[in-house]
């Protein structure tokens, strides 16, 4: 599996909207595509329409896979890049 980020702009109106989109994700993706998908974290972003986006890594076969899976979640998905490498300075803060 290659390493992956998903940007997803304005996919929620509230969080309680991601977390039921969270819901689905982690359910398809262990029990519909468990050896093709695999989420590894989330970012959330506050959108300038007050809307919530993230920035989500995954791990997956390809990014075909990981359209696949956003189709079955009904998850917003507007770009999908490779992962080369990670530089860590810091580890992330706890919130």
């Amino acid at each position: 599996m290659n390493l992956y980020a998903i940007l997803r702009r304005n996919g929620w109106k509230t969080p309680k909207d991601l977390e039921a989109a969270a819901e689905r994700s982690t359910k398809v993706g262990n029990t519909e595509m468990p050896n093709e998908v695999r989420w590894i974290r989330t970012y959330v972003m506050a959108e300038s329409d007050g809307t919530l986006g993230t920035v989500c890594i995954y791990e997956a076969v390809s990014p075909e896979a990981l359209k696949k899976h956003a189709d079955k979640a009904e998850l917003a998905f507007s770009e999908v890049r490779p992962i080369v490498d990670t530089v860590v300075v810091r580890p992330d803060v706890a919130k």
